[in-house]
């Protein structure tokens, strides 16, 4: 399991026009992630656990695959403390993220992934279960000093009751008004000052958001 490291995450809600000027901003001053294609984007696909107390509110397990590509799949858990997020993640085949999503757990018991058997342990004593879809296009920024990673997340979508995540045919119906658009503001101990005036004088008011929050009103 990767060793977990908190970092600073700021989001906002901001509309189309306002991601326009920043991100016309941003791409001169930052380079692009090298997972993205032409256009700078990327396609994620999550699904996220959850139980009858709504626990994936304040920590998310979820599994996750990029641009459709099911050869590679991770599990993720997602933590928040006094403000700040972490990310500790393990690898999934299909295999082995199908068969969760069937119900077929009791492998992860004897993994070698410690978040593998947190995941079971969770799962039999907590009744944590795939419960909602997520997937959106995300427009990505880095850079180095301070470990910046700012991002756009767009055209926000969820397979409504459906937890067939494998399926790149799997019907999928807009969770977010699509004129809005997630930014998301990622950093370690401090934030670049010529970053954070771009930000301020385009848009300064941070809010709690979540995409899951967002999506999990359809399940």
């Amino acid at each position: 399991m990767s060793q977990m490291k908190f970092r600073h995450e700021i989001k906002h809600y901001i509309n189309y026009g306002d991601y326009l000027l920043l991100r016309n901003r941003l791409k001169f001053l930052l380079r692009c992630d090298r997972h993205a294609n032409e256009l700078g984007e990327y396609k994620i696909r999550s699904i996220y656990f959850d139980n009858y107390h709504d626990k994936a509110l304040q920590e998310k397990f979820r599994i996750r695959y990029y641009n459709d590509d099911v050869s590679f799949i991770r599990l993720e858990k997602k933590s928040k403390v006094n403000g700040l997020c972490a990310k500790v993640s393990a690898p999934l085949s299909d295999e082995q993220a199908q068969s969760i999503m069937d119900g077929e757990f009791e492998f992860l018991k004897n993994s070698p992934h410690a978040l593998h058997q947190e995941l079971y342990y969770k799962m039999k004593n907590e009744l944590l279960r795939p419960k909602t879809i997520v997937d959106y296009t995300r427009e990505a920024y880095i850079h180095d000093v301070g470990n910046v990673r700012i991002t756009f997340d767009k055209r926000i979508r969820t397979g409504i009751t459906s937890i067939d995540a494998l399926n790149p045919l799997l019907p999928t119906v807009e969770g977010l008004d699509s004129n809005l658009i997630i930014l998301e503001v990622k950093f370690d101990e401090f934030l670049p000052e010529f970053i954070s005036d771009v930000l301020q004088n385009n848009y300064s008011r941070s809010t709690s958001v979540s995409k899951y929050a967002v999506c999990r009103i359809y399940g």
